[in-house]
């Protein structure tokens, strides 16, 4: 992969953290040339649970952007808590507060999932299909989400 399709950064897991990557995603896209208003979107529920959910003291979140050959581009947000497995809320909860990240995410993201990471971490993942704009993005979005995705 060409590193000028790639950005990888480590972030705090803080709140300065999670600002950070969104605007750091933000500034790679338009330099890239692509939309960033579902991208930025995404990242920023992403970085919000890694630092509400996937913080453990002392270590960071990393965030990883690659524009792949095929036309898309994956948006990754790995943090320390492997065992805090992301899940939709179900539809009782949908008034409350907190638990709209997902279904956010899954509403402009075409495809998105987790993983296993080194070291006990996890990773969400997002792919978006490039060269399109923010609104054609939310309506082609795949609302299924590939692989189990366990609590």
């Amino acid at each position: 992969m060409n590193p000028k399709s790639q950005l990888r950064v480590q972030l705090s897991a803080t709140r300065r953290g999670a600002r950070l990557a969104r605007l750091l995603t933000e500034r790679q896209l338009d330099e890239w040339g692509l939309p960033f208003e579902a991208v930025t979107q995404v990242v920023a529920e992403l970085a919000a649970n890694a630092v509400l959910h996937g913080r453990v003291p002392g270590r960071d979140f990393r965030l990883e952007l690659r524009r792949g050959d095929d036309g898309t581009l994956r948006v990754e947000v790995t943090d320390a808590r492997g065992e805090r497995r992301p899940r939709m809320p179900e539809a009782s909860t949908e008034l409350a507060d907190g638990g709209r990240g997902l279904r956010i995410v899954s509403a402009y993201a075409h495809r998105w999932g987790v993983v296993d990471a080194p070291a006990g971490a996890k990773t969400v993942w997002a792919e978006f299909v490039t060269g399109i704009g923010p609104e054609e993005i939310v309506r082609g979005a795949d609302q299924t989400v590939p692989g189990p995705l366990q609590c």
